[in-house]
Parts: C-alpha cells; structure tokens; sequence
C-alpha cells in the first residue's frame, strides 16, 4: 500500500515536471524574436535566370527591413520537383520559403510533386513577367508572322525552360491558335534558353523580358512580339500577340511562398517585410526596367495568396486539355 502511495506521488511529480516543461517551451516559442536567423529562399531553377535575378533583387532591402540574412539557394530538377521536396524536409517556421512561378503550379498539377496546392500559403507577390517571343538577331525571320509562316512549312526549335513550363504551355496555345507545328528543346534556366538562341542552337525562346532585357537591349536578340494583352511601357514598339490575332498570353507570375502549418503570425511578418522591401525604390528600378510598376506587381499575402490558387486552376485545365501529364 506504501509502495502505491509512493508511485502515485512520484507520478503527480513527474506530470507536473513534464507540464511545466511544456509551459516552458511554450513561452520560448512565444517570447522568441523572428526572425532571428538566416531565411534561405529556395528558387528551381539555375543561377542567373530570372527566378533567380528578382530573388536576388527582393532580398536587397528586404534584409534590411528584417534585419537579418537571407540567402538564395537553387534546388533544380523536375520544374520544382525537388524545391518542393527540399521545402517540405524543413521546419515550417518561416525560415524557408519558396520562389514561385506558374512552373510549380503545372508541376502540382500534373502529380509531380510531393505538394498539394492546399500545401502551400502565398507570402508576397514580386512580379508579372511577360515572356517575349525572340529570335537571334541574324535569323531572317522578322516578325510573328514570318514565324507562323515559316513553322508551317517546317517545325521550327523552340527553347523552354522545362517541358510542360509555362513558356512550353503558351507555345503549345501559340501553336493551337496559329496551326502551326514545333519542337519544344527543354533547358534549365531562361538564361541558357538564351544563350542557345545566341549561339543558334535553337530557332526562338520564349524568355520572360527580365531574362532577355539586355541581349535586346544590345541588338544581340530580336524580339518580335510580347504574349501579352497589351504592349509593356518599356517596349512600345514590341507590338503583342493580340494585336497579330492570336488571344494567347504568357507571363511568369513570381512570387514567395511557405508551407502550411508555418505559423499565422510568422506568416504576416514575412509578408509586410517583403512588401516594404520590394516598394523600395531599389527593386522598383528593377521593375521599370521590364516595363513594370511597383503599384502593378508588388502583393501581400491575401491577394498573393488568393491568386496562386486561381492560377493553380487555371493550370490544371491547361494541363488536361494539352495532355502534358
């Protein structure tokens, strides 16, 4: 009997030990200041392209507005695949987000990834990108309709970024709408889908303007129509795959994300941080220079958010009307 007295008061002990731990760990979480580290941001494609270049841009005031380190940190393969695998394998405590385009969403679409677009919580939006559709400036071809025209007597090579990306679906579209045929060349980056138009390995890309601004810019690349509704600020002399008679646009929508269960309020603090960030004149600048606005690009997270599961329907009727699971 004193033996069973003796366990029930060890065993009040040790519940009230482990309820005061758990008090204890509960204020930590509560009282602890974030962010506190380093934030590692997780883009999908290689280093150089446009993903990668506005990631980089974005943490420039961002960090400051923080106040503390953020680093860029490329996972490649199966057109976010294995940034969505990377993701998943960390805590979900805001110190991990992801750099997000349409691409991941297709990916989502098609059962490649580990990630349910219910995964996933929009922190901020950086930009709308709008993908040129350029050849190499030696090509004897001039205009969208010197491409319609010349892909009907034979496919020409298109570089995309990965099959089934973004770019590789508003070709398709492009294609559907125009009757012609192609051969869609996959790479990693829009950076090295321009470098092949530069050496002629190819015959057109699509580049989104932040990845093909200077090789235009220099005369280098030619870009003979922008998929876009209406012609960008920047280029007014680009004229748009409307106005040629094709209703087809394509545009690269990033933005940053982190997974579900990272707290409500870590959520909100990423997300005014980003968006102080990316109003700073600095990243702006960045903007203008691919004819686009603060005011039109820069987002929190309830309309980034809401946006990303809009699109993400819009990509799985893509992917089922164009066969590309």
């Amino acid at each position: 009997m004193r033996t069973l007295s003796k366990w029930c008061r060890l065993k009040a002990i040790l519940v009230a030990a482990v309820i005061l731990s758990l008090g204890s760990v509960t204020c930590m979480a509560a009282d602890e200041k974030f962010p506190s580290d380093t934030i590692k941001v997780i883009i999908h494609t290689t280093y150089g392209g446009g993903t990668d270049i506005t990631a980089r841009m974005m943490t420039m005031r961002t960090r400051r507005v923080l106040d503390v380190d953020m680093q860029v940190m490329s996972k490649r393969g199966g057109s976010g695949a294995k940034a969505h695998q990377f993701a998943q394998s960390q805590p979900k405590d805001g110190y991990t987000m992801l750099a997000l385009t349409q691409s991941h969403l297709y990916t989502i679409a098609r059962g490649k990834s580990v990630l349910k677009i219910d995964d996933l919580v929009g922190v901020a939006r950086a930009m709308d990108d709008p993908t040129f559709i350029t050849l190499n400036a030696k090509s004897n071809l001039n205009s969208l309709e010197d491409i319609v025209a010349a892909s009907k007597e034979k496919p020409l090579s298109w570089g995309v970024s990965v099959l089934g990306s973004t770019e590789h679906i508003g070709l398709a579209q492009l294609a559907e709408a125009a009757g012609f045929e192609y051969k869609a060349v996959p790479f990693e980056s829009g950076g090295q889908m321009v470098n092949a138009l530069m050496s002629g390995a190819i015959d057109a890309t699509l580049p989104n303007v932040s990845e093909a601004r200077q090789q235009i810019m220099d005369g280098t690349l030619k870009a003979v129509a922008v998929m876009s509704s209406k012609r960008l600020s920047g280029y007014p002399d680009i004229p748009t795959t409307y106005e040629k008679g094709y209703e087809v646009d394509c545009s690269t929508t990033r933005g940053y994300a982190v997974l579900k269960g990272t707290p409500e309020e870590r959520i909100k603090t990423l997300s005014d941080g980003l968006v102080k960030g990316m109003s700073h004149s600095v990243f702006g600048n960045y903007l203008a220079s691919s004819g686009l606005t603060i005011e039109e690009s820069v987002a929190g997270h309830e309309v980034w958010d809401a946006q990303l599961k809009k699109e993400y329907a819009k990509a799985v009727e893509a992917v089922e009307k164009l066969g590309f699971k």
